[in-house]
């Protein structure tokens, strides 16, 4: 029997596949009751932040050929609602799924209160901490690009919480195996990477770019190159587990992203062509590691073989 299940700090998922932030919602979204989500293996929740967001001006989401612009903005309803309405209505009809929550703000207080009150809650099997969305004026990326301030964070939030912590890293950066060893000094249990990579598309005829936001974050098969080879360059600089993320729509992009480095993926642009993407891919990955002659799919993170 091929073994799909993947164990990471404070997770045991059935399979390696969750949907990335934003993409399911608070588990409330049309695309979350198509299927059971204990499908997946796991479930990762809106970023969440102190207070409640309404975004960016709309158009907040441009879908192109190969890829996702959007500018969302982080919209959500603030720490206190997701934790007193959302994550109570997720997990009594999830019990047993594994939960991550996604953690934002503009400030160093702001990301340890809502660290600290999804952690309490007790609703929850882990932390991201979202260093790196490319969408908010203030907070997000201005701490995701700094080495020093993403050690600094990550040991305040790891000193307050008893759930482990995944740090988010931005693409947007010279050099992200720094930021990633900034994690790992800081206490990180794993990282998450890569956010949205940051774009513009702009409308010939009306001269003005398709997002309200003018900028926004790019994801989908277009930045799937530039994921893998970031994948890469962080397993080979730190020795913590890494969730991989960036144009995965295929089992065959699950095992692209396990050799690269990865322990388990978050698919996202993937579900605005099937909202049943990660059960499909799952149910494709047993057959193609059969092919491969793989027994077990841990023994592909970080096996491949250079020229």
């Amino acid at each position: 029997m091929t073994k799909i299940s993947v164990k990471l700090p404070g997770l045991e998922l059935k399979n390696p596949l969750m949907p990335a932030s934003g993409t399911f919602g608070f588990g409330d979204v049309p695309a979350a009751k198509k299927f059971d989500l204990n499908e997946l293996g796991a479930l990762v929740i809106k970023t969440t932040t102190p207070k409640a967001r309404k975004g960016n001006p709309q158009p907040q989401i441009a879908v192109l050929d190969d890829s996702v612009l959007n500018s969302v903005g982080l919209t959500n309803p603030g720490v206190d609602a997701v934790v007193a309405e959302k994550l109570p209505a997720l997990r009594q009809q999830y019990p047993d799924l594994p939960i991550i929550a996604s953690v934002g703000a503009g400030s160093e207080a702001g990301y340890l209160e809502v660290a600290q009150k999804l952690a309490a809650s007790n609703l929850i099997n882990a932390l991201e901490i979202n260093v790196s969305c490319p969408n908010v004026a203030k907070g997000g990326m201005a701490f995701g690009i700094h080495p020093e301030l993403v050690e600094k964070l990550t040991k305040k939030i790891k000193a307050i919480v008893a759930v482990p912590i995944y740090v988010k890293l931005t693409p947007n950066v010279t050099d992200i195996t720094e930021i990633a060893r900034a994690a790992e000094a800081g206490g990180a249990d794993g990282l998450s990477l890569i956010n949205t990579v940051l774009g513009m598309r702009i409308d010939i005829k009306s001269r003005k770019p398709l997002l309200g936001n003018n900028m926004g974050g790019l994801s989908g098969s277009s930045v799937k190159a530039i994921a893998l080879r970031m994948v890469n360059q962080v397993h080979q600089a730190v020795s913590l587990p890494l969730i991989g993320m960036g144009g995965i729509s295929s089992a065959e992009d699950v095992v692209e992203f396990m050799l690269a480095g990865a322990s388990a993926v978050a698919v996202g642009s993937a579900h605005f062509h099937d909202p049943l993407a990660c059960p499909h891919i799952a149910a494709d990955l047993t057959e193609l590691l059969d092919q491969l002659h793989v027994k077990d799919i841990n023994e592909l993170v970080g096996q491949v073989e250079f020229n």
